[in-house]
């Protein structure tokens, strides 16, 4: 059963994330920001991270680096309801740094749950 970290300062997100996956077979890890995301990330070694690319502490963005810059193989799936500052787009950024696939919310289960298919399934 593959693992998943997700990490976003949204509980209801979070929340709902992690019951879409469980339902699904997952095995689930939480994090509530990008610093105790990467803290999880070196602790449990999953499988894909689900990260959202606003949030306090450390964002989506530096977590990215930073989980590609230990493992240049980490399966990442970015994931934003906003992210627009003047022309730039945070998820293409997201992609163009490791993002393997990413996901602007609100989304569908069956969006979110083929974003994760797609994720671990890339090699």
């Amino acid at each position: 059963m593959p693992k998943i970290l997700v990490i976003d300062d949204d509980a209801l997100v979070r929340h709902t994330i992690s019951r879409i996956l469980e339902r699904s077979g997952y095995q689930v890890v939480l994090a509530a920001d990008g610093a105790e995301g990467v803290a999880r990330f070196r602790a449990e070694r999953p499988d894909l991270v689900i990260t959202d690319l606003i949030m306090p502490e450390k964002e989506g963005i530096e977590t990215i680096i930073e989980m590609r810059r230990e493992d240049p193989a980490a399966r990442i799936v970015a994931v934003s309801g906003g992210g627009r500052l003047g022309a730039m787009d945070f998820l293409v950024v997201a992609h163009k740094l490791g993002a393997r696939e990413i996901l602007r919310k609100p989304f569908e289960p069956a969006e979110l749950l083929g974003c994760v298919s797609r994720a671990l399934a890339a090699a």
